[in-house]
């Protein structure tokens, strides 16, 4: 099975084709298709590539499913014997993608340098 690293948000993620997954949010609307260039590395079951830090003409598009926010994280602040405490919590906005295709561009470059 084929996968890549990606690069997206600050976050790495490993995604194969097929894959749902909530990254960072992304100003692409819903049904619309996204594309990340910070490829990583890339493995398909016989051979792996890595970049340096990306592979040069690798990307990876998915389709945007929907925009949501994560689950609420609650933050207390305390400090003992001093009557300091505060409650402060947020919720990450996200956006759930769906894998639809990996590709290298470079090994197609290097398949037509070959045949000269």
């Amino acid at each position: 099975m084929a996968y890549a690293i990606i690069k997206t948000g600050g976050r790495q993620h490993r995604v194969a084709e097929g894959d749902t997954l909530d990254v960072d949010l992304l100003d692409v609307e819903p049904g619309k298709t996204a594309t990340f260039g910070e490829v990583l590395f890339h493995a398909d079951g016989k051979q792996v590539t890595h970049g340096d830090p990306f592979i040069s003409g690798a990307k990876v598009t998915a389709e945007v499913v929907e925009q949501r926010k994560d689950k609420k994280v609650i933050a207390f602040k305390y400090k003992r014997r001093k009557g300091y405490h505060r409650t402060v919590g947020h919720r990450r906005k996200l956006t759930r993608v769906k894998i639809k295709s990996i590709s290298l561009g470079a090994k197609k470059s290097a398949a037509k340098k070959t045949e000269e």
